[in-house]
C-alpha cells in the first residue's frame, strides 16, 4: 500500500512519510528507547537547574520561588582570586595533557601495528590496555605509594643515586607532572584501540604498493598509515578539545591537599567545594554554566576550522 498523498495529490505529506518510516522501523526506535530515556532523565531534566545560576538560591525554597539575581554570580566569580587561580590551572593542566597525552595513543597505535609477534604484541596490548580498566582510586593509591617520601620506589630510586628524597605531593612545582603523567599512564593504551581500528582499515594494497617500490617501514607509516588515519585523529581532536576544561576531577580530588591548590585546584574541584562542601549551590552553578558555555564555543570553533581547512568535521 503506498503512504497517503497530501491536498494537492503530488506526494506523500511530511508527516505520512514519518508515519510511514515509523511503522516500518519501529523495532529499532524500542531498542533505543532506553538511551533516549537515560539522556531525557540524566542531561536534559537537570538543565532545568541551570537558572539556579541566576538566582539567589534556597533550598527551603527551591527553584521555582528563588529569587532572581542576574549576572551577580558570574560578577563573584570572576572577581574571585580562587575562580581566576583555577582557570589558569585548568587551562595549564588542559594545555599540557593535550600537548603530551593526545600523542601518545597514536603513537602507540603505530608501535603495536610495527610488531609482527603476536604474542608479544598482544601480551604488550594487555598490559598498557589494564589500568584503564583500574579504579581511579586505586590509581591515586599507586601514585601515593609511588611517590611516598618513605617508602615509594621514586624516593627510594633517588637516595639510592645519594640525595634526600622529595615530598612530591605537598609540591605544587611537581603536581601537574604527576598528575598529567598518571593520566597517560593509565588512559594512552586504551585510547589507541580506537587508532589501531583506523589502522586496520587501511588498505593492505597501499603498503603492498610501497613494498614495490622499495620503501621502508618507516616511510610506509609516515608516507601511508599517518595520512589514512588523519581524518580519525582529527576527529578525536576535536573531541578532546570540546572537554578540554573537564579535566580528570576524581584524581585530582584525590591527589591535591590545600598546599596544591596553587597548581591544582580547577574549576571542577572549585565547584566541588563550593556547591557541595560549602553549600553555595548558585555560585556551583554559575561556575559549571560558565564551563559549559567555554567547552560549547571551544568544540564549535575546533570543528569549523577543521572543516574549513580538512573537509574533516563531526558535523
Amino acid at each position: 500500500m503506498s503512504a497517503p498523498r497530501d491536498i494537492t495529490g503530488d506526494a506523500p505529506s511530511k508527516v505520512a512519510r514519518i508515519t510511514e518510516h515509523l511503522r516500518n522501523e519501529w523495532q529499532l526506535y524500542v531498542m533505543l528507547l532506553p538511551t533516549i530515556i537515560w539522556f531525557i532523565v540524566f542531561l536534559y531534566k537537570p538543565m532545568y537547574g541551570l537558572q539556579i545560576a541566576f538566582k539567589d538560591y534556597s533550598i527551603f525554597r527551591g527553584v521555582a520561588n528563588s529569587p532572581w539575581v542576574g549576572l551577580e554570580h558570574f560578577h563573584t566569580l570572576f572577581g574571585s582570586d580562587q575562580f581566576l587561580r583555577a582557570i589558569k590551572n585548568t587551562i595549564i593542566i588542559s594545555f599540557l595533557s593535550l600537548c603530551f597525552g593526545f600523542p601518545m595513543p597514536i603513537i602507540l597505535a603505530l608501535m603495536f601495528n610495527e610488531i609482527t609477534h603476536q604474542l608479544f604484541k598482544k601480551t604488550a596490548q594487555t598490559i598498557v590496555y589494564l589500568p584503564h580498566f583500574i579504579s581511579t582510586v586505586i590509581i591515586a593509591g599507586i601514585v601515593m605509594t609511588a611517590f611516598s617520601p618513605s617508602a615509594g620506589i621514586v624516593n627510594t630510586f633517588i637516595q639510592w643515586l645519594g640525595f634526600e628524597p622529595i615530598y612530591f605531593l605537598i609540591k605544587p612545582e611537581w603536581f601537574r607532572p604527576i598528575f598529567i603523567g598518571s593520566g597517560i599512564w593509565q588512559e594512552a593504551g586504551f585510547s589507541s584501540i580506537v587508532f589501531l581500528a583506523a589502522i586496520a582499515g587501511v588498505s593492505p594494497s597501499l603498503y603492498e604498493s610501497a613494498v614495490v617500490d622499495g620503501a621502508s617501514r618507516w616511510q610506509m607509516m609516515w608516507k601511508i598509515t599517518l595520512p589514512s588515519i588523519l581524518p580519525t585523529i582529527i576527529i578525536m581532536l576535536i573531541i578532546r578539545i570540546g572537554n578540554l576544561l573537564e579535566v580528570g576531577f576524581e584524581l585530582i580530588i584525590l591527589l591535591y591537599q590545600p598546599s596544591t591548590y596553587e597548581t591544582g585546584d580547577v574549576i571542577n574541584t572549585l565547584i566541588y567545594r563550593q556547591g557541595l562542601q560549602g553549600a553555595q549551590y548558585d555560585l556551583a552553578a554559575a561556575a559549571g554554566l560558565f564551563n559549559a558555555v567555554v567547552a560549547f564555543v571551544l568544540v564549535m570553533t575546533a570543528n569549523t576550522i577543521s572543516k574549513r581547512y580538512s573537509r574533516t568535521s563531526l558535523w
